[in-house]
This record gives C-alpha cells, sequence and structure tokens, in this order.
C-alpha cells in the first residue's frame, strides 16, 4: 500500500509541475514581455521544444525587427520550424534571413539550409521534381557564393543525388512511352536524360533501353523505314557495347546486333 501510495504522490506532482508549466507558457504567450518570450523561445529550442519555441518566435519577430537581435530572431525561428519538418516554413524564414540581413553571421548557414530545406522536400521520383530543380539551383549558388565552405562536398553530394533523380524520373517516362510501345518517344526521353546528366549512375541502363527502343522502332516500321532504322538499332548497338562490354545487358543487345544485322544482310539489295 505504501509503493502505491508513493507512486500516485509521484504521478500527481509530475502532473501538477506539467500543468504549471503549462500555464506560465500561456502566460507568457499573452505576456508584453518580449525580452522574456525571446529567452524562453531560446531555451525552449534548446530543449528540443520546437512547436513552443515557433509560436514565441514568431510572436516576438516583428518586434526585433530593426535591432541588434533581428538576425538571431529570425534565425532560432527558421531553426524552430525546422525541428518540426516543416521544411517549407524553415526555408521561407532562412532565405527571409539572408535576403533581410546579409552581413548577418548567420549568413552562410542560412543559405544553405534554404538550399537543404528544399532538399528535404524534394518527393519520390514519379511524382513533380519542382523542389529537385530548386535544390540543384540552390546548392550551385551555394558553392558559388561560399567556394571554401566545409560544405562544398555535401552540396556536391546532394546535386548528384538529385540529378540522378531527375534521371531516374526521366527514366520512368520513358519507361512508360517503351510499355506503350511509343518507341521515338521514349528515345528522345531517354536522349535528353543522358546529354543532360552523362554521368548519371544510370547510364547504362539508359543506352541500353535507347538500343531496345531503336531496335523496336524499327522492327514495328512500315518496309521503306526499316533499314534505315535497323542501322540506327547497329549505331546504338556500337555505342552500348563500346562502353558496357560486360554489362547486364550485352547478351539480349548481342541479340538485337545479330537480328539487324541480319535483316540488313537479307535487304542489302533493297534502295
Amino acid at each position: 500500500m505504501f509503493k502505491n501510495t508513493w507512486v500516485t504522490a509521484v504521478t500527481i506532482a509530475a502532473i501538477a509541475i506539467l500543468q504549471t508549466g503549462c500555464g506560465e507558457y500561456e502566460k507568457l504567450l499573452k505576456s508584453s514581455d518580449y525580452l522574456k518570450k525571446y529567452e524562453a523561445g531560446v531555451e525552449l529550442y534548446e530543449e528540443g521544444e520546437f512547436v513552443k519555441a515557433g509560436t514565441l518566435f514568431d510572436q516576438v519577430s516583428n518586434i526585433y525587427r530593426g535591432t541588434t537581435k533581428a538576425d538571431t530572431v529570425k534565425y532560432y525561428q527558421a531553426k524552430s520550424y525546422y525541428g518540426q519538418r516543416d521544411y517549407m516554413m524553415a526555408g521561407h524564414y532562412f532565405n527571409e534571413l539572408s535576403v533581410t540581413y546579409p552581413n548577418s553571421n548567420f549568413l552562410e548557414e542560412a543559405d544553405f539550409m534554404t538550399a537543404y530545406c528544399y532538399y528535404m522536400q524534394s518527393p519520390r521520383p514519379e511524382l513533380d521534381q519542382d523542389n529537385t530543380f530548386r535544390t540543384i539551383t540552390a546548392m550551385q549558388m551555394f558553392m558559388v557564393r561560399y567556394p571554401n565552405s566545409e560544405k562544398i562536398e555535401q552540396c556536391r553530394e546532394i546535386i548528384v543525388e538529385m540529378a540522378d533523380k531527375l534521371v531516374e524520373k526521366s527514366y520512368i517516362s520513358a519507361k512508360l512511352y517503351y510499355d506503350l510501345g511509343y518507341y521515338k518517344s521514349a528515345i528522345l526521353a531517354l536522349r535528353n536524360s543522358l546529354i543532360k546528366y552523362p554521368e548519371t549512375k544510370y547510364r547504362e541502363e539508359l543506352m541500353f533501353l535507347i538500343l531496345k527502343s531503336s531496335y523496336l522502332l524499327a522492327d514495328n516500321s512500315i518496309p521503306s523505314k526499316q533499314r534505315e532504322r535497323y542501322q540506327a538499332a547497329l549505331d546504338e548497338y556500337y555505342s552500348f557495347i563500346g562502353e558496357f562490354p560486360e554489362g547486364v545487358h550485352s547478351k539480349e543487345a548481342e541479340r538485337i546486333y545479330e537480328s539487324s544485322n541480319k535483316f540488313l544482310a537479307d535487304n542489302n539489295n533493297e534502295s
């Protein structure tokens, strides 16, 4: 019984402390003591109470505008939203800090975090990639602006990752054209990916799909266009096998070569 009574007392005490803390926070929200709000916001942020901290910084942001603490308030406001995983609002406030306070000590971090918040909003390849494009642009701008930053290597890695995502989206779109039998559209989409992102990790897959689409386009063409298109398929074979002679698709590429070559040999006398 004593043990149960002690546990109950501790629970009641904890609830009382929590309610007291909540009550103090509610009073602080209604207070006009902006310095106290600012200091409490910093403390709450350090404790990981990002929602409460963000609310306080929202309240004092305009009050501190034009003061020596203005950029610091904006910095904590942005970081609080980042802590909440609200990357859209965090990015907005980091960008606002950068634009409004170009002499701030937080400027480099704000510029990087603006770009990083775009990165955190970049969706899976199947979806719209606006934030992926924004990430690449913002990271490139950061690298130009801060060539000696310790973040440069991370920027490069993110740019490569985002570029691969764009290529993957292009590949998904092209594969859809391929699956539907729209081989000309598939070839065009795949070529554009390779031109724009020649170092992509999907290069072998893209080149093979161009080869196979070229072959199937020839195979399904009207007779008057077949010879020219089989020749184009052979050209794609030489490009593919030149780069990936031992690739995972090399055997199928050889079959395409043999079939295309046979057609051209059998129709050698046609004009």
